[in-house]
């Protein structure tokens, strides 16, 4: 009878708390078996109590039957890190000019650095992840990516190499899979190797929907510093068909980095994958409201 010397305000604040409980177990249910790619990155990776939020929401996950995979990126700390080695960094359509020196110190930024951190608050936090990267084991196989820009003065597309920097041509699912059936939670780094043994870094909105379209994912995650795709009025879409989506990149209020991460989620959508949701990594234990509530959060591409 320890509830009747609660106060109100408890009560109240007990009774949400089971409401909550019940209106999980559907979807509890439903994602029991699935394995969810999510793309780990921005203010939700930066920061100490979102990182944390993060990592509980992951270790959730995997208690209730799901298999998360996890591709994390790392702009902001390889910026830092090549700051202090007085290294300048240019870009090209928003892709980082990587020289042989440049990919070396992302390899190590990314592989060693942020990948452990993730790997151990996913421990810490009760969780059994594993740390990959991309360009080891033949796990992601790349190519050079050649970005096509157009000359402002004389209007002409042209072919330019940004360096080391490539896109995914093929991925080991097995040794993924491997991992899964250990009852492991994969946590990838956005590198890449081609047949030269060349390292290459790649986008990991892009290793992410690769991934996910190889895999036959049930769901794509992608963890950004906004609340979804914005209409042209600046209001949160909550869901798009695959179809409208298709229509949506060729409107002018879809800017900056929005228009490649759709592009992503219907590349992944095309190779199988159910569903993709863009969602804002800045709300705390965003992946367990986006899972687990009737409503979610972000914007759902649906096929």
């Amino acid at each position: 009878m320890k509830f009747d010397f609660l106060s109100e305000s408890d009560q109240a604040y007990f009774i949400h708390k089971a409401s909550t409980l019940v209106e999980a177990l559907p979807y509890i249910r439903q994602h029991s078996g699935d394995v969810v790619v999510i793309k780990y990155g921005g203010h939700a990776m930066g920061e100490p109590k979102l990182s944390k939020s993060f990592s509980k929401d992951i270790g959730l996950m995997k208690e209730v039957g799901m298999h998360p995979v996890i591709i994390h990126g790392g702009g902001p700390q390889i910026g830092e890190r090549l700051k202090l080695k007085n290294i300048k960094s240019d870009f090209v359509d928003g892709l980082r000019v990587t020289d042989k020196n440049t990919v070396e110190i992302v390899e190590e930024v990314l592989a060693k650095d942020i990948n452990k951190e993730i790997v151990d608050e996913i421990n810490n936090s009760g969780g059994k992840a594993i740390g990959l990267a991309g360009n080891q084991n033949n796990l992601i196989n790349a190519n050079k990516l050649k970005v096509q820009i157009k000359d402002s003065d004389s209007n002409i597309e042209k072919l330019v190499d940004i360096g080391f920097v490539g896109h995914p041509t093929n991925v080991n699912n097995n040794l993924i899979m491997d991992h899964i059936k250990k009852g492991e939670i994969p946590v990838i780094a956005p590198l890449g190797i081609d047949t030269d043994n060349n390292s290459y870094n790649i986008n990991a909105d892009t290793v992410a929907g690769f991934i996910a379209g190889t895999l036959k994912a049930s769901k794509l995650l992608l963890l950004t510093d906004v609340a979804g795709i914005l209409d042209k009025e600046n209001k949160l879409i909550s869901s798009l068909s695959l179809n409208d989506a298709k229509e949506i990149i060729k409107k002018d209020f879809i800017v900056g980095g929005m228009k490649p991460k759709i592009l992503t989620c219907i590349n992944a959508m095309e190779k199988g994958v159910i569903k993709s949701t863009i969602l804002d990594g800045r709300i705390p234990h965003s992946l367990v409201l986006e899972l687990f509530t009737e409503h979610g959060i972000g914007t759902q591409i649906y096929s």
